[in-house]
């Protein structure tokens, strides 16, 4: 059974990139390819870097945000080689493998990849769950995006061979689309009761909104801070 979990480039540059990328998981039976803001693509050189994986090609989806690209997705893990200000939780490959094949079960998983040069950008991190950072030889420790995801999918296929006779978790996580809900309603809510200056902010949210991402609450456990923020509003 194919697993639900998918592999979210942001704005590649390199179209043979993604061929290799197309490549990569197929190798290791992953099958969700999704881009955000490509530079180049559809593409012929990645259609000749994909090998026997233009399957992947052909159904790979393409948003313009990433908020889009994760809005279906219970968990979200996004690869750094940077410690950010607001930390999140941090996996290796191997517990990110472990991870996403017990989550992937009850929902939808994304994996996200930044750009070639840069990375992934702090708000970005900022709308994942985890990070995940590869093991690498600190004297250099980048890695081409294609290695790196073959690293994660390789972990991952490994981590699916052992998973079959473990009970899954059925904890029903919110959408990550319901989660920026909830977000939107806690900032509202700040500045309603006054907690905040709507034009000075300051970073209270922010820390707040990593605090709800590393927290994970469950769909219940959501609904019920929602309840508390309405009331918060009324009074």
């Amino acid at each position: 059974m194919p697993l639900n979990i998918k592999i979210v480039l942001i704005k590649t540059w390199h179209p043979g990139n993604i061929g290799a990328v197309a490549r990569a998981m197929k190798n290791m039976g992953l099958h969700q390819l999704a881009l955000v803001d490509p530079v180049d693509f559809p593409s012929e050189e990645a259609t000749n870097r994909a090998g026997q994986a233009t399957d992947l090609l052909e159904n790979v989806e393409v948003f313009s945000t990433l908020a889009e690209a994760i809005a279906d997705c219970t968990m979200v893990v996004g690869t750094s080689a940077r410690d950010r200000t607001l930390k999140l939780p941090s996996l290796t490959a191997q517990t990110c493998a472990e991870q996403v094949v017990e989550e992937q079960e009850a929902g939808q998983v994304a994996i996200v990849f930044g750009r070639e040069r840069m990375g992934l950008h702090n708000d970005e991190i900022q709308q994942c769950h985890f990070q995940l950072n590869i093991d690498a030889n600190p004297d250099y420790p980048v890695l081409n995006l294609s290695q790196a995801v073959q690293i994660v999918s390789y972990e991952i296929f490994k981590a699916s061979k052992f998973a079959q006779n473990k009970p899954t978790n059925n904890s029903p996580y919110p959408l990550n689309s319901e989660l920026t809900l909830f977000q939107e309603h806690l900032q509202q809510t700040m500045t309603d009761i006054g907690f905040t200056n709507e034009k000075h902010p300051g970073l209270a949210f922010d820390h707040l909104k990593a605090l709800y991402r590393r927290a994970r609450p469950t769909k219940k456990e959501l609904s019920i801070l929602r309840g508390f923020l309405n009331a918060a509003q009324k009074n």
